[in-house]
């Protein structure tokens, strides 16, 4: 505790991981390049690992998730800094990789997508904006902050009104300490310790974010069904180069030749997941689209409702 006069409330110091300096690389500016980037990659090595032991609350995570969107609500990430690009990033690959809607997991990054190109250092400490930029969440809607040091005030305004919304909040963070992760529904804190450059989060905090996210909404969208074996079968083959992807999964997924892959793809209209039903249950394409489309887009499931008679 200290205090910085007679009449001033007491400060508590809140050390938070990332920022500690690391004893490992105390010397890393006496070393020469080769040994630089062997420390760097001895500590970009534990992250994997640190990621694995919070892989439980990752599972609670994406399992909420895919009740909501399964209820047509939706998913939001928040975020600040390199924590906003990673979830932005995150996001946007999301519809062309797995055919869902842009606006079924949605990123917010602090500052705009201006910030993202154009790093506004100030916006991480608004919570007021974070609260405005969750002004569409709605009740069971997923809202997902991702904050270092766990008490980002962007992330943590977003997180709150959330909640008050009646959304189930989760936050990511490398801070398993953070205060403000006993407010949300979940928090899946990643123990990756101190920086190479003691307070730089874009390191080993910001590798970890990425890897919880690819697991989650990977998982997410596994379990949505938009996968078949592991296949990206949810491609709409739109031109030329998509296309060939197309009669390559098909091909894959069918074991048959790719002459008779890329006529089904043709009848289809370029759906993949409806030429793959249409080829595996050896029905009409317009059979397998009204399964595809009763089935939610699950192919499995829309394998399964052509083979019950």
């Amino acid at each position: 505790m200290s205090t910085t006069g007679d009449h001033a409330a007491p400060v508590e110091r809140v050390e938070v991981p990332t920022e500690r300096r690391n004893p490992r690389t105390t010397h890393i500016d006496t070393r020469p390049t080769l040994e630089v980037a062997r420390l760097i990659n001895a500590e970009d090595a534990q992250v994997p690992a640190a990621v694995g032991r919070v892989l439980p609350d990752i599972a609670r995570a994406a399992d909420i998730a895919l009740d909501a969107l399964r209820g047509g609500h939706r998913v939001h990430y928040f975020g600040a800094g390199a924590s906003g690009r990673i979830a932005v990033m995150d996001a946007a690959e999301l519809p062309p990789t797995y055919g869902v809607r842009p606006d079924q997991v949605v990123a917010h990054h602090a500052g705009g997508l201006s910030a993202l190109v154009r790093p506004l250092e100030d916006v991480e400490d608004d919570e007021e904006a974070g609260l405005r930029d969750a002004a569409d969440v709605r009740r069971a809607d997923v809202a997902l902050g991702l904050a270092a040091s766990g008490r980002t005030p962007y992330v943590v305004g977003a997180l709150r009104a959330a909640r008050a919304a009646g959304a189930t909040a989760v936050l990511v963070s490398a801070n398993p300490w953070s205060a403000f992760g006993r407010e949300v529904d979940l928090h899946i804190a990643v123990d990756t310790g101190p920086e190479v450059i003691a307070g730089s989060t874009r390191m080993k905090a910001a590798t970890a974010q990425k890897l919880v996210l690819n697991t989650f909404s990977t998982t997410l969208m596994v379990r949505l069904g938009r996968t078949y074996s592991n296949l990206m079968v949810n491609l709409s083959a739109v031109n030329a180069k998509l296309r060939g992807r197309g009669v390559t999964i098909l091909v894959e997924a069918t074991g048959m030749e790719s002459a008779a892959c890329a006529a089904a793809l043709e009848r289809a209209g370029g759906d993949t997941r409806v030429a793959l039903v249409s080829l595996l249950c050896q029905v009409s394409v317009e059979r397998a689209a009204a399964a595809v489309d009763q089935a939610g887009g699950h192919i499995r499931d829309a394998m399964d409702s052509l083979s019950r008679p």
